[in-house]
This record gives C-alpha cells, structure tokens and sequence, in this order.
C-alpha cells in the first residue's frame, strides 16, 4: 500500500480496547467515560480486519490499547494472529503494554510468536509512578518485566519525558536499562486530548509537561558517549548506541524533530475507526463496511479508500495557549 506521498504503509497499530487499569497523566483523565461494550468489534471481527491488512502487505502488527492485556480473551486474538507469522506473511507480532499483567500473559506471548514488546515506564520511584499513573503499582510491573524476561521476550522501555516530574531520573533510566539488558526510547509527550489537573484546570496544551529530547540528548551526552545509528524500526524513533553500555537508546521526537516524512504507519481502534495520522482527525469508518458483506472486496477497497488520504503529517504543537491537536485521548488511537 502507498500513500498519496509515495510512502510505503506496511505498519498498523491495534487499539484492542480504549481501557486501562492505570490512569497516566499524559494519556486520560482519572475520570474517563469509556466506550459501550456494544460498540467495541468482536475479536473475531478484529481478526478479520489485520488479516485483510496482512493481505495488503501490512508487514507489522502492534496490539496497543489502553491496556491491551486487559482485554477479556485478548490471548485469542494474539494466537490467532500469529499464524501470519507461521505463514511468513508477517514479519512481526508484537504489544505495547504498562506491564501490570505480564506476569499472567508472559509465557503464553511468547509461545504465540511474540518475541519482543514494549513497556512503558517512565519512573523506578514508587510514589511517583503512583502519582503519574494514578492507579499504578511499581513492584507489580517490575514482576511483570522480570517474568517476560524468563520468558525470552526481548523489552524495549518507553518513558515519557516529562518536565518537573521525571526529568530528574533520565540517567537512571538509561543506567537501569542498561543493567537490566533493555533498550530504552524516550518520547515527547503530546498534545493530544484534554486532560484536567489536580486543580481542574485544562491542561490540554502539555506547556507544563513538555521537555525537547534534542535538550534531553545533549544531556545524556555529557555522560555517555551516543553515536547515532542506521538501525531502524518499524516506528518513528531514532536510535543511538551507548558506547559504555553498548544498549540501543531511541528519541520519538513529534514535537521537536518532526518524522512525517518517513511514517509507514496507520491505527485501527476498537470500533474499527481507522485513522491514517496519530495526531490528524483523518478516519474511516471500517466496522460499517465489515459488517455489510462477508466478502472481504469491499473492505479490501475501503482501505485503499483510506490510504489515498493519509496526511502528510500531523500538526502538533506545544506551548502556552497551544490547543490539543486532536480531541480524542491517546488511549483511544493507541498510541
């Protein structure tokens, strides 16, 4: 699949559920309404339409969520899916999880076909992960990474750079991952969604929170020696190595270092809404035409429909009176 830009889309992330058992600052608000049940696809709906992106060329396969392990049966889905990767006809199966239910699902990822995934984690301090999660627990997703490790899932960290809240722990970040043998991605916190503070104020526009990694990079620098590499992944990061530690550090930099250019990327949300730019409202409506014909032309169609209006890129932006790029919480799109 190309889009209207020439860019190759062999990338789609999965929202398998807008629900979470954590309540992060920079992702929802403590109260969120969630969607009706009634509304969300069937996992054998979800299955129908990765395979119909697998057919098109989609090479990789993220489950995000909310949390996507708190999905009633979520282990289906993934087993399921991972006969694409018995067939070669998908490179990779992988999730982006906080972590807190890995030591139940660890072991059967792994005998799914999943080989690596990513934990988000943006302090190693007890209470602040409580207060930036809201309703987190630290030792229980530090249980749930030792058990993926037991497990033989490679882990990738991804922490939020927040300013005024984990600013103060970015090296020891680095330093932990670096013990524990993760990689390690910091991301630029988006404008995305609103969001209130402990005071009730709208905080949409992140002006607080937002620290550039380009800042963060150059401190990092004066302790490790980072020399930029040609890895790449399927995503947006840019890698560096650690010349101490000789682990894989990546920046996601949306505000900073815009990387539109290169996306291969589309998210598919539970509903079936397929958005083609992460912070554009560009969308189209696939659970309508799933659920129309059993044939898969129509849905084949509405895809290519949908790829001929990716954006170039998105329009985020942050700073006092900044608005959010896009209504919808992070949790909706995946991420």
């Amino acid at each position: 699949m190309r889009d209207p830009f020439g860019r190759t889309v062999d990338y789609l992330r999965v929202s398998v559920t807008d629900r979470c058992d954590f309540r992060c600052v920079y992702c929802m608000s403590e109260d969120m309404t969630f969607l009706p049940k009634q509304d969300l696809l069937t996992l054998e709906e979800m299955d129908r339409l990765c395979s119909a992106f697998v057919d098109k060329g989609v090479r990789k396969l993220r489950l995000t969520g909310g949390e996507p392990l708190v999905r009633k049966n979520i282990m289906w889905l993934i087993e399921r899916l991972g006969r694409h990767l018995e067939t070669g006809a998908l490179d990779e199966l992988t999730l982006t999880t906080n972590g807190s239910q890995l030591s139940r699902f660890a072991p059967n990822l792994a005998r799914a076909g999943v080989r690596r995934i990513n934990v988000s984690l943006d302090t190693l301090k007890p209470q602040k992960f409580a207060d930036i999660t809201r309703w987190g627990r630290l030792p229980q997703v530090l249980e749930g990474l030792q058990a993926a490790k037991s497990a033989g899932l490679a882990i990738k960290i991804n922490t939020v750079a927040l300013k005024g809240i984990n600013d103060d722990e970015l090296e020891t970040m680095v330093a932990w991952c670096a013990d524990e043998g993760f990689d390690l991605t910091f991301i630029e916190v988006m404008p995305m969604g609103t969001i209130m503070d402990d005071s009730g104020a709208d905080d949409s526009g992140r002006a607080g929170q937002f620290i550039s990694l380009e800042t963060v990079r150059e401190q990092l620098s004066a302790r490790w020696t980072l020399a930029e590499t040609s890895f790449r992944s399927a995503g947006p990061a840019r890698y560096f190595s650690v010349g101490e530690t000789g682990q894989r550090l990546g920046f996601i930099t949306p505000l900073s270092h815009n990387f539109c250019e290169l996306c291969n990327r589309v998210r598919l949300t539970c509903t079936g809404m397929l958005y083609m730019c992460l912070g554009q409202d560009d969308s189209a409506d696939l659970r309508a035409v799933l659920r129309e014909s059993e044939s898969d032309k129509p849905l084949s169609d509405a895809i290519d429909r949908a790829i001929a209006l990716k954006p170039k890129g998105h329009d985020f932006q942050v700073g006092p009176g900044a608005a959010a790029a896009v209504s919808r919480h992070m949790s909706v799109t995946g991420g």
